[in-house]
């Protein structure tokens, strides 16, 4: 009986019959989206066989995102968030089907992954803040925590199976057939997003130039101590995070002595990490301590990456992996429920657009430092310096967390009254 309670507690916002939808559409593509980011990086290095090349193509395919995901916050307030997920994800699904094409017919270089890389990350700009805005119309407010910890623990079980399965693939039959399966699996979301029935949401009228509308959501985010620890902490967990998805082909083919196998059971080690958190933080959701998870995340995860950089130990590289992951996905989960609790509908895709420009865009921004660095100092020194600076940052946050404490309660408070 208690199991049961307990159960239903960790699992409440499926009681959302548009959460169900999306949450099934996604846990269909977003297996297909890590085969993909695998079979990518592996590719790249073995047509290359350069470090500093694997973090180009890395930051090429993703700083369109980092350039434009302001604007596609203003557009995720001012317009339909439903249309625009869509239309999203059937421009992804033809990106895919091009890079298919490609890989099958065995004429893909370099220039062309860069490029259709470079493509997904224009469709990602509008598409991640519009998802991230549209995740509260699926479900209702006292269940948004656990629809973000549940959603958290899709993307982590969903990236633990993908490179598990990419693995196999790529050394079976090779890189095109994860592309392949990632276009089909695009149409398992719009299915889903079409048979949604959503309440009607008036779009944000502003007379604000976009230039304007965005100054006005910069200066509130970095003006509020909570959600300029959001930001910031999100940035440096996703840049030294970016280090290590950068160079783990090289971890796993020069360090460890492995191939894509190896490599692939090494991406489902953090996986299978940020699953346990996700898990962990559908049963603890205070809001209140939200700061010291922030805190504590980003430590734990820099401790764990230093072990894993001096690993040479292949058991030992997955547990640290596990453990990095826990502390990566605390950081996110806890952030994100803290910015959908905090901002309104009006701005909600303006602060999420910010947000997933300081977490996703800093990724390319570590992969262009990982390739750099790692040319110049090695992997397993590249990574032990982010890690490092990783746990410098905790320990600045946990200095603060009696502010935040405050801050996040008076805000909820007010909001309430």
């Amino acid at each position: 009986m208690e199991a049961s309670k307990k159960s239903q507690v960790m699992l409440r916002a499926f009681s959302s019959r548009n959460f169900r939808l999306y949450y099934a559409g996604q846990a269909i593509s977003l297996i297909g989206t890590s085969m993909t980011q695998v079979a990518t990086s592996w590719l790249v290095y073995r047509l290359t066989d350069s470090p500093w090349l694997l973090g180009l193509v890395g930051f090429a395919s993703q700083i369109p995102t980092l350039m434009l995901i302001p604007l596609g916050g203003i557009v995720a307030d001012r317009s339909n968030r439903h249309r625009i997920l869509t239309v999203a994800q059937i421009l992804g699904m033809l990106q895919s089907l091009a890079l298919t094409w490609l890989a099958l017919s065995g004429t893909i270089n370099v220039w062309q992954i860069a490029l259709l890389g470079g493509l997904q990350g224009i469709i990602n700009a509008f598409d991640i803040p519009t998802r991230q805005a549209f995740l509260p119309e699926t479900v209702s407010k006292e269940n948004l925590g656990n629809a973000i910890a549940l959603y958290s623990s899709l993307v982590s079980v969903s990236v633990m199976l993908g490179p598990a399965i990419a693995g196999l693939l790529i050394a079976a039959i090779g890189s095109g057939a994860c592309f392949l399966i990632d276009t089909i699996s695009y149409i398992a979301v719009i299915f889903a997003l079409l048979a949604m029935r959503l309440a009607p949401r008036k779009a944000v009228i502003s007379t604000r130039k976009p230039l304007e509308e965005l100054k006005a959501s910069f200066n509130y985010a970095f003006g509020f101590l909570p959600i300029r620890s959001v930001l910031i902490g999100s940035a440096l967990v996703c840049c030294v995070w970016g280090f290590y998805l950068a160079l783990g082909p090289i971890f796993a083919k020069e360090i460890l002595q492995g191939g894509p196998n190896n490599f692939g059971f090494l991406m489902t080690a953090s996986s299978l990490g940020t699953l346990a958190g996700g898990i962990y933080l559908t049963k603890h959701s205070n809001v209140l301590e939200s700061g010291k998870v922030l805190a504590l995340g980003i430590g734990f995860m820099g401790i764990s990456l230093i072990v894993f950089a001096l690993s040479r130990v292949f058991w030992l590289s997955l547990l640290s992996l596990s453990a990095a992951g826990f502390g990566f996905i605390l950081q996110i989960i806890a952030g994100r429920t803290l910015l959908q609790l905090l901002v309104s509908d009006r701005n909600r895709g303006q602060i999420t657009g910010l947000y997933v420009m300081a977490s996703t865009g800093a990724v390319p921004i570590g992969n262009l430092i990982a390739g750099a660095l790692a040319s110049k100092i090695g992997s397993s020194n590249t990574v032990i310096l982010g890690a490092s600076i990783c746990i410098a940052g905790s320990i600045f946050f946990m200095q603060q967390i009696s502010a935040f404490r405050d801050l996040v309660r008076l805000n909820l408070h007010t909001e309430r009254a």
